[in-house]
């Protein structure tokens, strides 16, 4: 064999080497393409608006692989659909491609509520829309801020800014209404515990000020005021009136007081 080969013209050994380096590339190439399966391509189908589980069933049926790129959300769209796809619908892609799906979230996401007290009515609307909120109910209060928000709750109860809500929650606001030139005469809140007295403010279109409490009082709203400003009487023994929407300031004691000056009346213990 190896004399055959020595006593052949070298061009005629040149041929057969490369003859046999090219049937071997080709033998590496067919075997490269059948594992790769290099040529089979695959036409990308649409899963918009599908959801999301049936989506990714669906494109694994076809032959590609799917991932989750990312999760939104869009209060316009339903949620746990499939919003976006890359490659897009119709495309031509080998088989087995990635598959990218951006999909809308299956759950509310929370957001800040914002601060709105002080704020205009018109100015609070408009954060509560940049913030993914909802104006829920409004009610009016005798205020001189008038047109102002002067509390905001959730479900009933005052709520803080910073305070996670879901996305779309109706918060509820308290406004201003300003203050009516009627008169109002200054109720009388001595004996009552401090929680009797705001509510019996609240009910007259007053609000309450400030609270000073004796030593030792625990419950201040279970503690009884034995004295108020303004007071109830005038020294001539004349009743006192107000405006709607003032304010009053309370004294409160963990034990009744028996109170005795011009402008108070004695109270039992």
């Amino acid at each position: 064999m190896f004399k055959s080969l020595t006593h052949r013209p070298f061009w005629v050994n040149l041929l057969v080497a490369i003859s046999l380096a090219l049937l071997i590339l080709f033998l590496v190439l067919k075997m490269l393409g059948s594992i790769t399966k290099h040529g089979d391509y695959l036409t990308v189908p649409s899963v918009l608006g599908k959801k999301t589980a049936e989506a990714i069933k669906f494109l694994e049926a076809k032959g590609f692989e799917v991932q989750i790129q990312d999760s939104v959300y869009i209060d316009t769209s339903k949620m746990g659909i499939v919003l976006k796809q890359l490659p897009d619908p119709n495309s031509t892609v080998k088989i087995n491609r990635i598959i990218f799906l951006t999909v809308n979230r299956v759950t509310l996401p929370l957001v800040d509520m914002p601060s709105l007290q002080g704020k205009t009515m018109s100015y609070a609307l408009e954060i509560l829309k940049r913030s993914h909120l909802e104006l829920g109910d409004t009610t009016f209060k005798p205020d001189f801020m008038r047109g102002s928000v002067l509390e905001q709750t959730y479900k009933g109860n005052a709520i803080t800014s910073g305070t996670k809500l879901p996305w779309g929650s109706r918060v509820d606001l308290v406004i201003g209404s300003g203050l009516a030139d009627q008169k109002i005469m200054v109720p009388d809140l001595i004996g009552m515990t401090l929680a009797e007295a705001k509510l019996v403010l609240e009910q007259a279109g007053l609000g309450l000020a400030a609270v000073i409490t004796d030593p030792g009082t625990k419950d201040t709203l279970g503690a009884f005021v034995f004295k108020q400003n303004p007071p109830r009487f005038t020294e001539e023994n004349q009743a006192v009136y107000i405006q709607s929407g003032q304010l009053m300031d309370v004294w409160v004691s963990p034990v009744l007081k028996v109170l005795k000056d011009s402008t108070q009346k004695t109270e039992q213990e």
